[in-house]
């Protein structure tokens, strides 16, 4: 039986990862800073900046989720340790990155995709789009003013359910069918912010909008409610490929890995209402 390892356990992947995995009777190490017990998987404290916490998380696995919890920076520093451990070790790594970043191999997530695809063990790479979830989380408090203040121009972005993204990890981390491949994940249409308002408005029955901000508001409200800048920074950058129209892509990797659609907007905001 599979023996995986989850980074970012407590997470918005993490957790119904955590969870369909268990369902597939899997045994699961949950690491995150905390080391909070998920279920019935075993906890495990992990510290992207501790690499002495590392060896502890991979002892007796066979297959790992490795990603970045939000709020941090400099994807290659900080993951390229974690696929050495894995290398060295033989571990299969499914690795989460983001929709896009394969478009400049100067990109610090593209740096580690390069690095795993050369260290010789089994593979998988999801690149998912924006997430849905981000509605009832990072953009809720504009929601409850009423207004979702974002740089993101017009574009499009076939956002993601977070459910279907664990959905396909928990198949990639135990089949091989789809080893040494990359997989861009997305919902099943593509929404601009305004549209997604819209929805929200309809859903909820409470008013909300869409303001096209610039990055230099962006920054500075996001400062102003407690991130740090350069994570502040580090969002605003990857809004420029939203307004640039490249998240409108849409695919059907989800349903060829899971054998089901993807979610869609409104079915997500359906069984978010009470959040948002």
């Amino acid at each position: 039986m599979n023996n995986v390892l989850v980074l970012g356990a407590t997470g918005h992947v993490g957790q119904p990862l955590i969870s369909a995995l268990l369902d597939k009777g899997v045994t699961v190490k949950a690491a995150s800073r905390s080391g909070k017990d998920i279920g019935t998987a075993q906890s495990v404290v992990f510290d992207y900046f501790d690499t002495a916490t590392i060896a502890p998380a991979f002892d007796g696995i066979d297959t790992a989720y490795v990603m970045l919890a939000g709020g941090y920076t400099g994807a290659d520093t900080l993951l390229l340790p974690i696929i050495a451990a894995a290398k060295e070790r033989g571990v299969k790594v499914v690795l989460q990155t983001a929709l896009g970043v394969d478009a400049d191999d100067s990109i610090p997530y593209r740096k580690v995709e390069l690095a795993l695809e050369a260290a010789g063990i089994p593979y998988v790479i999801l690149r998912p789009n924006w997430f849905m979830d981000n509605f009832h989380t990072f953009w809720k408090a504009g929601i409850d003013q009423g207004v979702i203040a974002l740089p993101a121009g017009d574009g499009k972005s076939a956002f993601i359910d977070v459910r279907d993204i664990a959905a396909v990890a928990a198949e990639a981390l135990t089949s091989d069918t789809f080893d040494n491949q990359a997989l861009d994940l997305t919902g099943p249409e593509a929404l601009s912010y305004a549209e997604s308002a819209s929805k929200i408005s309809e859903a909820t029955g409470k008013a909300v909008s869409y303001n096209a901000i610039s990055d230099a508001d962006f920054i500075a409200g996001m400062v102003e409610a407690g991130l740090p800048k350069d994570y502040a920074e580090f969002l605003t950058s990857i809004f420029y490929p939203v307004r640039e129209g490249w998240t409108a892509t849409v695919t059907d990797a989800v349903g060829k890995v899971t054998g089901k659609a993807p979610r869609s907007l409104a079915q997500y905001i359906a069984d978010h209402s009470a959040e948002l």
